[in-house]
């Protein structure tokens, strides 16, 4: 898929973030009140003389624009661009069973069905406030929006007990998603998973802000091959270099 492809892109996808307990117009208008006032009292320093303050409040104000905007990016533009890249290095044939585990409004999901005109896209979530407007009924909307919708199937589930027949994909993806499961336990339980409905020679792709070594560890316990771990780079920065997007990769028996 190219930079084409996603300028074509027509769904409505939303806003990453967690949104449980501050919506995204809240947490919106909080980073924007804190902005403004650092600006503001960067101008009462400055007229007051006191160069040196000014320039910390300044600083301050700047770094949480660039923070901010970076964000925005990453959620609305950079990880479109980046899945594209992954997606079409796969060299799909087109007749692939995918599943996107955590599929969210579909941003990974029906970019990968649109490779696979002879294939399905199966997506599985909770449906959480893990970005905004979740729900199937969005995911659905885009489906038909992209024109794929005759080719992806959405389930209601938990990626740690998956409720498919062992072998049953081709590939299984997930972005941002495996984090979000609060132990240990239950993260190894979604790898494991993943593992057992793969079909051989099948593979796995994680994009993930944390765990990233410990999935790639528990791949290898599972007997799959071909496991690597690379830093996606600037386009899925959240906020800044130190919250960055890793993909983990691995191939079945």
């Amino acid at each position: 898929m190219t930079d084409a492809d996603l300028r074509l892109r027509r769904g409505d996808y939303g806003f990453d973030g967690d949104f449980r307990l501050i919506p995204a117009a809240g947490q919106a208008a909080i980073a924007g009140t804190i902005v403004a006032a650092l600006v503001a009292l960067t101008a009462l320093e400055i007229a007051a003389g006191r160069t040196v303050a000014a320039a910390v409040t300044g600083l301050i104000a700047v770094g949480l624009s660039l923070s901010t905007a970076s964000y925005v990016f990453t959620t609305r533009v950079g990880k479109f661009k980046v899945w594209a890249r992954i997606l079409a290095d796969l060299g799909l044939r087109g007749d692939e069973d995918l599943l996107d585990l955590g599929c969210g409004r579909g941003a990974v999901l029906l970019a990968a069905a649109k490779l696979l005109p002879a294939g399905r896209a199966v997506g599985i979530d909770l449906w959480r406030a893990d970005q905004t407007g979740n729900a199937p009924e969005a995911t659905l909307r885009n489906a038909e929006t992209e024109g794929v919708a005759a080719r992806v199937t959405l389930r209601s589930g938990d990626m740690t007990s998956l409720p498919f027949e062992d072998h049953s994909f081709d590939v299984i993806v997930s972005s941002l998603a495996i984090h979000n499961i609060p132990n240990a336990a239950g993260r190894q339980a979604a790898i494991d998973e993943a593992v057992r409905v793969l079909r051989p020679g099948g593979r796995i792709l994680i994009a993930d802000l944390a765990f990233t070594r410990t999935y790639v560890a528990r791949l290898r316990s599972q007997g799959l091959t071909e496991t690597t771990r690379r830093n996606l780079g600037w386009r899925v920065w959240w906020g800044a270099p130190w919250f960055p997007t890793r993909l983990v990769t691995a191939r079945s028996k």
